[in-house]
């Protein structure tokens, strides 16, 4: 039996909405909470901004996308370090 759209967002909706309005909360309390000094802008907050965007850009594989958005590039010789 295949699970139809409708059936999986009945299923998810509330959940999804909840994480949702949390990721808004955390993203306000960063907002509001006193600028960092010395460099422009933490670079996770950009990795943070990258993934809200893929989320919502309508392309398949989100979970992909985003995983790697928060990954480092491969590097061939991480054991030699």
């Amino acid at each position: 039996m295949t699970t139809n759209a409708t059936q999986v967002l009945d299923r998810e909706f509330l959940e999804v909405r909840c994480r949702i309005i949390d990721i808004a909360a955390a993203m306000d309390r960063i907002d509001r909470a006193e600028p960092h000094t010395g460099q422009s802008e933490d670079p996770r907050m950009a990795q943070l901004r990258q993934a809200i965007a893929l989320l919502i850009d309508g392309t398949p594989n989100r979970a992909e996308r985003a995983q790697l958005n928060f990954s480092d590039e491969y590097d061939p010789n991480w054991r030699s370090g």
